[in-house]
């Protein structure tokens, strides 16, 4: 019993909860100090600092002729750091590959790994020394710039930190998880770097933040490529943290038979080679990426790196080299975290920290050396003051030696008669005959008075703490000059956010939307021009009940304004839109826009630069046009702030719906039409301009209940346009603006077509030139395209002429759309026909729209409108 009552006494009772907290603690401390976050003062995690001090303890430097690896990773084992040796060769090779480090620390001979991700050989078979800048690191040490510590078994000492001459943790940055904690910092270039800390060493340390970014810009990667955008870099100087974007360097080239070719030559940081190129392949194997058909890595050790991606012929290789960016790590972001040791307390730093640390560093190194060296020049110097008392008086001294009868007497009698100390008198003892000649006494009042310079010097620096930093600048100014180079990286100053459009071609599109409510795009190309007359093409595949009901022309980068029957307005780029072929059905506007079930789209506005041009959009106005004969005008700038699920576009009567929408400048002719082939004309100044939830004014007087607006022109040039009336029955003309005369809104207007039975009353009215192509599209879903001038201008009271051959008494027009074409090739086109009228498959596509002038106002914008 009493032994186990004793027993007992000696077990010490602990709360578990507390002590695996403590022990925790205990563990991410030691992780965090002894191996994850580097220090501050020289850059360097222990394991990188054991490396480097045990290389140079061999004597396996620079100057002298590598040796084996597994050399270094023993001597590092056996005295320094007792873990793992893959983990300590793995540091070695790291320090030896100059696309991991900016400026390598370790010259490695043999197989030490590439790019492409390949393992270095083992240890045994490959060599290594230190490079001439990792001297640098250690340079001085023997000076006791550093304190030193026991290592792990104190069997010898090791340093705390390396008195090093280049500010490495900026210019070879250091990656590291810790225990809650983790660093990521980018290197940068050493010659940057040091003009940063001369310019923090000229300003007294007083230099902002900002002033130092004029000095070190960016980081500068060993890879090379470029940064791309300013915002996350100059965050991550300023901060400590931020996302620097990267991409490779790529050029397109191309050959004698035109094809394209996009070729890599510089890659982003820590991205392997070959995996880059087989996930580049994979996109291209899952259809992710189109265009591409053969990617090829020609890289070697004497052209450097070169991955060629050939592009198809039908490829824009901008587009793919943009998709390429947004999918593959040909652009990639370096996330910025700088934490190292301060004091071994992890901090987070900036730019200015991060030097005035490294500062610091060196000026407590510098002032330990100058210490050191007016020590070791004091002591010199009084050994030689002894030395030169006895040369001066050397045959008393010889005397005095010879009639010694030891040494320790002599040094004794030597001491009492020319008051020396007794380490004068060791010196004296110890000297040599040769000291006894003319040139050596020569020389050793030479070197006393030089040392007396050097003390002088020394003691002035200590002293004088502006001699001090001028000479730590001075140091950094020469490392500059022996090892600083250009930068690799260049900086882009440009966005590093994606712009959608650059994924996309401006190619022109044409915009169709059905009855039911499916949209999509289809390239212009696509659609053939024929001869007025014909019975056209089929345009679209859909459901029985449902039919094409309008066609919008607009370049791929444009946005549209879309507005519906119900008056609210939505926004919607033209890259948003799904691509379909002609003869597709399209995807309904119901998944693409926030839009009622029972609501559909009834017009369009383009505008090719909506958030950008605040100049244009305060200067033009939205004229909006109801069926009940309403006309709203309202400034562009109530719709230039887009909204996920729209807005209200105008407030609309019961039973009134938006017919057409148009954009003037605010001095256009405006022209409503009804279904019984009536047309008012007024200026758009007899419209005042109201709010964006107004009702509007009366535009037209209806005839009756069944009658309702059709279409609405705002001409802005009259001189140049005409004006086209297009009938349910296939008939259609154009008329001059000269044949309708101005009156006041609200009033009946003047006939503008001849309505019989055979032409069907009313479906278009709207503004057209030469330049144009009529795209016409009936219920039954076909389409037939034709120039413009190929239809009659006549008077405004007449029925006008056939433009399509319905297939059927019960068929209708659905929906017309004018889009532009090039002339050349439309012209050759209708020539070669002789001006015909007979159907034909001859016709060559109308080509790309017109372009936008960029320094012309009024051509910013365009619409269409059905």
């Amino acid at each position: 019993m009493e032994e186990l009552q004793e027993r007992e006494d000696r077990i010490i009772k602990i709360d578990i909860e507390n002590e695996m907290k403590s022990a925790y603690i205990d563990y991410s401390m030691s992780v965090i100090v002894s191996r994850a976050l580097p220090d501050v003062r020289d850059g360097f995690k222990p394991v990188h600092r054991r490396v480097l001090y045990a290389m140079n303890e061999m004597n396996n430097v620079y100057s002298q002729p590598t040796k084996k690896s597994a050399k270094a990773v023993g001597e590092v084992l056996a005295k320094y750091h007792p873990h793992g040796d893959s983990s300590v060769y793995m540091t070695l090779v790291r320090l030896a590959q100059p696309w991991n480090l900016r400026y390598p620390m370790v010259d490695g001979q043999g197989n030490f790994g590439s790019i492409d991700g390949d393992s270095p050989a083992a240890m045994r078979y490959t060599e290594a020394r230190l490079t001439e800048i990792a001297g640098e690191m250690l340079r001085d040490i023997e000076k006791e710039t550093v304190d030193f510590q026991n290592n792990y078994d104190d069997t010898t000492l090791e340093p705390t930190v390396l008195p090093t001459r280049i500010p490495n943790l900026l210019v070879n940055g250091v990656s590291g998880i810790a225990v809650g904690m983790a660093t990521n910092m980018p290197p940068h270039n050493l010659t940057e770097c040091i003009d940063g800390c001369v310019a923090y060493i000229d300003s007294k340390g007083e230099i902002p933040v900002e002033e130092l970014i004029r000095y070190v810009k960016a980081p500068d990667f060993p890879t090379g490529g470029l940064i791309y955008g300013y915002a996350g870099v100059k965050e991550a100087l300023l901060t400590g943290r931020g996302r620097v974007v990267m991409r490779a360097r790529t050029e397109i080239e191309t050959d004698a038979h035109g094809r394209e070719t996009i070729v890599v030559t510089e890659i982003p940081y820590q991205v392997v080679k070959s995996q880059l190129v087989q996930d580049i392949a994979q996109l291209v194997t899952d259809r992710r990426i189109e265009g591409i058909s053969n990617i090829t890595d020609v890289s070697s050790g004497k052209g450097g790196l070169r991955v060629e991606i050939e592009v198809k012929r039908d490829a824009n290789a901008s587009v793919v080299l943009n998709h390429l960016f947004k999918l593959t790590a040909l652009q990639s972001y370096f996330s910025v975290n700088n934490i190292a040791l301060v004091n071994g307390r992890p901090r987070q730093l900036n730019l200015k920290e991060l030097i005035h640390y490294f500062v610091e560093h060196r000026h407590d190194v510098v002032t330990r050396r100058c210490r050191f060296e007016l020590r070791k020049a004091q002591e010199r110097a009084h050994i030689l003051e002894g030395l030169l008392i006895a040369v001066d008086n050397i045959d008393e001294v010889i005397r005095i030696i010879r009639s010694s009868e030891n040494t320790n007497q002599a040094m004794e009698r030597l001491c009492e008669r020319f008051a020396l100390t007794e380490i004068q008198a060791r010196a004296i003892v110890d000297m040599r005959l040769r000291a006894l000649t003319g040139l050596e006494r020569d020389k050793l009042r030479a070197e006393y008075e030089e040392l007396e310079k050097t003390i002088h010097r020394l003691q002035e620096l200590l002293s004088n703490d502006d001699l001090l930093m001028e000479l730590i600048k001075e140091e950094l100014i020469e490392i500059k000059e022996k090892y600083g180079d250009e930068r690799k990286t260049e900086i882009v100053f440009s966005s590093e956010e994606f712009n959608p459009e650059d994924f996309y071609a401006d190619d022109e599109m044409i915009i169709t939307i059905s009855h039911l409510g499916y949209i999509k795009r289809t390239p212009l190309s696509e659609f053939r021009s024929q001869a007025r007359g014909g019975i056209g093409s089929k345009g679209s595949t859909t459901r029985e009940e449902d039919f094409i009901e309008y066609i919008y022309s607009a370049s791929m980068h444009a946005t549209l304004l879309l507005f519906t029957t119900k008056g609210r307005c939505h926004w919607l780029h033209v890259y948003e839109i799904p691509e379909g072929a002609k003869n597709t059905k399209g995807r309904a506007i119901q998944n693409i826009l926030d839009i009622d079930p029972d609501d559909r789209i009834t017009a369009c506005i383009r505008i090719k630069k909506l958030e950008k041009d605040q100049e244009f959009i305060n200067s033009h106005y939205l004229i909006f046009a109801t069926q009940q004969g309403l006309v709203k005008k309202t400034l562009l700038e109530a719709y230039s702030r887009p909204r996920s699920k729209g807005v209200n576009a105008i407030n609309l009567n019961e039973g009134d719906r938006v017919v057409t929408v148009r954009l003037t400048n605010g001095n256009a002719e405006i022209l409503l039409a009804n279904r019984n082939g009536r047309a008012i004309r007024f200026h758009e100044s007899k419209v005042r301009a109201m709010g964006r939830i107004a009702t509007g004014v009366r535009g037209i007087t209806l005839d009756d209940d069944d009658d309702a607006v059709v279409g609405m022109v705002a001409l802005k040039h009259p001189e140049e346009e005409s004006l086209l009336v297009v009938s349910e029955g296939g008939y259609g003309k154009r008329s001059l603006l000269d044949t309708y005369r101005t009156t006041n809104r609200g009033g009946k207007g003047v006939k503008t077509m001849q309505i019989t039975e055979k032409t069907g009353r009313l479906v278009d009215f709207r503004a057209v030139t030469d330049e144009l192509d009529l795209m016409i599209i009936n219920k039954s879903g076909v389409v037939i395209r034709m120039p413009m001038e190929s239809i009659s201008t006549i008077g405004r009271a007449t029925q006008g002429v056939r433009l399509i051959n319905l297939a059927s008494r019960e068929d209708e027009i659905a929906s017309v759309c004018s889009v532009a074409r090039e002339e050349d090739t439309a012209d050759k086109a209708w020539a070669k026909e002789g001006g015909s009228e007979k159907d034909t498959e001859e016709w060559s596509p109308a080509g790309k729209a017109e372009s936008v002038e960029e320094d012309s106002r009024e051509e910013l914008s365009d619409e269409h409108t059905v």
